[in-house]
């Protein structure tokens, strides 16, 4: 720090550095203040900058020494805006809510006899997290409706928004769906506009509307509010949502197909949060498994499934495991064993539902393949998101193969996939599509069947689902017939050339180049070559030209 800078000049630089997402520079600015003196601001900022980098050991001792400095000036506020967020990193962070308690109760204290501040608003939050998790949902709608109330006050627009984003989670919990997501949507649009004056409860906002939509299977409105947050963290150059906002995340990018995208996401939380709270990291491991078994992964999925112990997605990821085994009792006992760990009414439970229904009719038990239908039916009506009535649909249409009633069958699985598409789930669009391709099969559409197939086939070797492409593979030389006349290959020999050294990795400019032909000229086939394959990337042709032993 120059010599020219004072201890506070300093601070409020690492507060600028902090609002605007340079974790580094902030750390320095505080560190080089605290070489001057133990101002207890400097101690908070510190904190701040070891909260956004995940390491909470850190950051605790460092809200602490901020703590007993402000306790030793005698600012109450001070102290008490510290001792708050103590608790809320004991709570949320170090799963121990005994000390989570006693530090809000210290808060609480501190801030008795006051005039009005922003922390009165906090605390008012920080209670209403505490109510939450009491089910007093009566208690947090009016602490948090308090929280607004200060905010607007004290013309803090950070905590009036996040009073409202905390509203629509107790909307969310009180079934009023729509009143939920306008609330947290606001909050969020309000963080990502740049309104909040910290990023940490702009980062929490967007938090709490990932995970309802994560929750409600909303996977389209999902979908949007990822690139708006991934859009965020490039414009200020830094990861804008930590912890198990990522987990949360990489579950919506899962489902939305983008599975390199989640990956990255998924295996980095998983690494940081190792020694973290288990809680969290039980929850990642679950979504890292269930990408691993979308991806055909097997070992890899069974592995993360085991280590998160009874997470309910685990759970109903390894009764999927099971059950593409051939062991349909486990995956009906895996499947009830996920049920357990969820509330009567959560959107959550269709996971080990779908499961459940298939294993059930598997065993021949028709009556509990219904109980569970009827269930994801109240449901798909209740919350109506596109992927809980495709989720729906296509259990009904299970239901009605199982009764050789093809007809219904096929019309369900068209429903179920058309609903898919609209959710922009594509693993499972591709999927429902082979059993409808086996649906319409068994009402004697085979030309249809074959077509829904290959799109189904083209699909799952575009988003890299190799077992389920290759099955697809198999149901399509199924349907085909053992006498069907071989289908002409669907390429010229030049297309094939151009697709065999696009296979080794060459652009389109060295392809020219090897072929003596113009950039252009070698455009328009690899063009060409994605139609004729049904697909949308070079990855995806090569993939499938090697299915159908072009290369």
């Amino acid at each position: 720090m120059p010599e020219s800078v004072t201890v506070s000049e300093a601070v409020a630089a690492g507060e600028r550095a902090l609002a605007r997402g340079a974790w580094g520079e902030a750390r320095s600015w505080f560190a080089s203040a605290l070489e001057q003196s133990d101002e207890a601001a400097a101690h908070e900022g510190l904190s701040w900058t070891h909260w956004w980098q995940e390491d909470l050991t850190a950051c605790l001792a460092a809200r602490e020494r901020a703590y007993h400095g402000y306790r030793a000036a005698g600012d109450r506020r001070g102290a008490a805006r510290m001792a708050q967020w103590i608790g809320d990193d004991h709570l949320w962070y170090a799963g121990a809510p005994a000390l989570a308690d006693g530090w809000f109760a210290r808060a609480r204290r501190l801030l008795d006899g006051l005039d009005e501040c922003p922390e009165h608003g906090w605390q008012a939050v920080f209670d209403a997290s505490v109510a939450l998790g009491a089910g007093d949902l009566e208690a947090a709608r009016r602490l948090v409706v308090e929280a607004q109330r200060v905010g607007r006050s004290q013309e803090v627009v950070g905590l009036q928004m996040f009073g409202i984003a905390m509203e629509g989670v107790v909307l969310l919990q009180q079934g009023e769906i729509a009143a939920a997501l306008l609330s947290l949507e606001e909050a969020a649009t309000a963080a990502l506009a740049g309104e909040y004056e910290e990023l940490a409860p702009a980062a929490w906002a967007c938090c709490l509307l990932l995970s309802a939509c994560e929750e409600l299977r909303d996977d389209e409105r999902g979908a949007q509010w990822c690139q708006q947050v991934t859009a965020f963290s490039e414009r200020i150059g830094a990861r804008f949502v930590v912890g198990n906002c990522r987990s949360h995340q990489g579950w919506i990018l899962t489902r939305c197909g983008r599975w390199s995208e989640a990956e990255r996401e998924l295996v980095t939380v998983a690494e940081r949060l190792a020694d973290g709270p288990q809680l969290w990291y039980r929850d990642v491991l679950a979504r890292l498994g269930d990408l691993r078994r979308r991806q055909g992964r097997g070992d890899e999925a069974r592995r993360a499934f085991e280590q998160a112990g009874e997470q309910w997605l685990a759970q109903a990821g390894r009764a999927a495991l099971h059950l593409d085994a051939g062991d349909a009792a486990g995956a009906v006992e895996l499947a009830e064993r996920s049920l357990l760990q969820l509330p009567r009414d959560s959107p959550q439970r269709a996971e080990a539902l779908e499961v459940g229904v298939r294993g059930r009719l598997a065993l021949g038990d028709r009556e509990a393949a219904a109980d569970h239908v009827e269930e994801l039916r109240g449901l798909a009506t209740t919350v109506g998101t596109s992927s809980l009535q495709a989720a729906r649909w296509l259990c009904e249409a299970r239901l009605a193969a199982a009764d050789d009633d093809a007809e219904s069958a096929a019309r369900h699985y068209a429903d179920a996939v058309a609903l898919f598409e609209r959710a922009g789930t594509p693993l499972e669009a591709a999927l429902t599509r082979l059993e409808l391709a086996r649906a319409l099969a068994a009402t004697s559409r085979s030309q249809i069947a074959a077509a829904e197939a290959r799109q189904a086939r083209a699909a799952l070797a575009e988003l890299g689902a190799g077992p389920d492409a290759e099955r697809a593979a198999e149901l399509i030389v199924e349907l085909a017939g053992d006498d069907e006349t071989p289908a002409p290959c669907p390429l010229t020999p030049r297309q094939i050339e151009v697709l065999q050294l696009a296979a080794e990795g060459l652009t389109e400019r060295q392809i020219a180049q090897r072929l003596v032909l113009s950039e252009h000229t070698v455009h328009r086939p690899l063009a060409n070559i994605y139609t004729r394959l049904s697909c949308s990337s070079r990855s995806a042709a090569v993939a499938q030209a090697g299915r159908l032993d072009l290369l």
